[in-house]
């Protein structure tokens, strides 16, 4: 089955680059009078009312234009969008996560800074679409890591849930009397596909890094071999011996398994996101929104300063083949435009790039990380080359089963870390 499924990637992005070599409107740019965007969004209903805002804002501008969305799977967009970089053909506008998938295409892209600055005080998570100090993407949501928790099993357990535990050493202490009191596990963790150490890794560092390790970590000065940054992998393995995780962690998937764990009361904490799944929406179907709480990392260094990591969730660029780069460009904004974003923000339930839209109808928990981002700081896995990423994962599963040691680890990592 793996292999049919690599064939059918293969080929989809054969036709694709035959596409773009050709007159195919569904795949290639516009040319005069249309623009195509491709995304793996457009096509779900929750952000309906976002297409609708973002195109009328932009035929106010650009009567007579047409902008096509093609909504691409996202298990191969990424495959399909190399295709049309390598033929240097595709569409105008792209769509792109933040971070490494951004960056290690940004040759294909162009620089947006003089089109985008009336919007720079306004939108929040540039960072994330940005290289060497240019602008490739405008961002349309944040993402980050949050620490859910589960006010309910709290009040179970006989703890304060308005007072929930500021250091390691009362986390863990807490998580002992839940889990005693009421079997539920302190974390729900999936890290099948060696996605659990990026959440890990980005929620619980603020609390072990101190700030000046952490600036030089996002700067790109990373030191691998600081006692701290190995003591954030030391946790990671901790908690896996120490049974906080739920069973079988490793053969549980992220993306919807290990949230289900929580969402069904058998694990009192999570680290989610903000936007997209595994979120406050996701979580306020199956929890009460009032019981579901979201802490800061509890502190293990003193020196620590715990704060939100947040980053540009997914923000659209315009390719550097596009016929009209300002028309173009044009769109970026319509995508980001404040009438756009609230639409998002209410369809689909992200949290988006512009801190100033009302989220107090959303839940505490909304309002909790909004209130986060005035004080949080990039992701520590967004800054990560994808490359030491990917390994990451491979060697967190291999930490979580003993079959290799920390200091190992972290050797490996620096050795992959280009800029570390």
């Amino acid at each position: 089955m793996k292999q049919r499924a690599l064939w059918s990637v293969v080929l989809a992005a054969a036709v694709l680059v035959a596409g773009c070599g050709s007159a195919s409107k569904s795949s290639s740019g516009g040319g005069d009078g249309k623009l195509v965007v491709w995304d793996w969004k457009s096509g779900d209903g929750d952000v309906a009312g976002y297409v609708e805002k973002a195109k009328a804002d932009f035929a106010a501008k650009h009567p007579g234009v047409e902008v096509e969305f093609v909504a691409q799977p996202f298990d191969q967009y990424y495959t399909l969008l190399g295709a049309a970089i390598q033929a240097g053909k595709g569409p105008d506008v792209i769509l792109f996560n933040g971070g490494g998938q951004l960056r290690d295409r940004a040759d294909a892209l162009l620089p947006l800074d003089e089109h985008v600055a009336a919007d720079r005080s306004r939108l929040a998570g540039w960072d994330a679409f940005t290289k060497d100090g240019k602008t490739y993407a405008a961002p349309v949501t944040l993402q980050g890591h949050p620490l859910y928790f589960n006010k309910a099993l709290y009040n179970k357990a006989g703890l304060d849930p308005n007072a929930p535990a500021k250091t390691w050493t009362e986390f863990v202490e807490d998580c002992r009397v839940i889990t005693e009191k009421t079997g539920a596990r302190c974390f729900a963790q999936g890290n099948k596909e060696g996605i659990g150490i990026q959440f890990f890794l980005s929620a619980m560092g603020s609390a072990v890094l101190t700030p000046q390790e952490y600036d030089s970590w996002i700067a790109g000065k990373r030191n691998w071999s600081s006692p701290d940054v190995k003591r954030v992998f030391e946790l990671w393995k901790e908690a896996g011996d120490s049974g906080l995780n739920n069973d079988g962690a490793n053969s549980t998937a992220m993306f919807n398994d290990a949230f289900a764990v929580f969402q069904s009361a058998k694990a009192a904490h999570v680290i989610g996101l903000v936007s997209d799944v595994g979120h406050w929406k996701d979580f306020g179907e199956f929890i009460d929104p009032a019981d579901l709480g979201v802490m800061p990392a509890p502190v293990v260094n003193p020196a620590a300063t715990p704060s939100l990591p947040y980053d540009g969730g997914i923000g659209y660029g315009v390719a550097k083949w596009t016929k009209d780069p300002k028309r173009a460009a044009d769109l970026v904004r319509s995508l980001t435009s404040a009438d756009a974003l609230k639409a998002f923000h209410t369809g689909a339930g992200a949290i988006a790039s512009d801190p100033g839209i009302d989220v107090s109808s959303a839940g505490p928990a909304a309002t909790a990380i909004v209130s986060a981002i005035k004080t949080g700081k990039p992701a520590l896995h967004v800054a990560l080359p994808v490359k030491t990423v990917d390994l990451m994962g491979r060697l967190s599963q291999q930490l979580l089963s003993g079959s290799t040691t920390v200091d190992d680890v972290v050797a490996q990592l620096a050795a992959s870390d280009t800029t570390g």
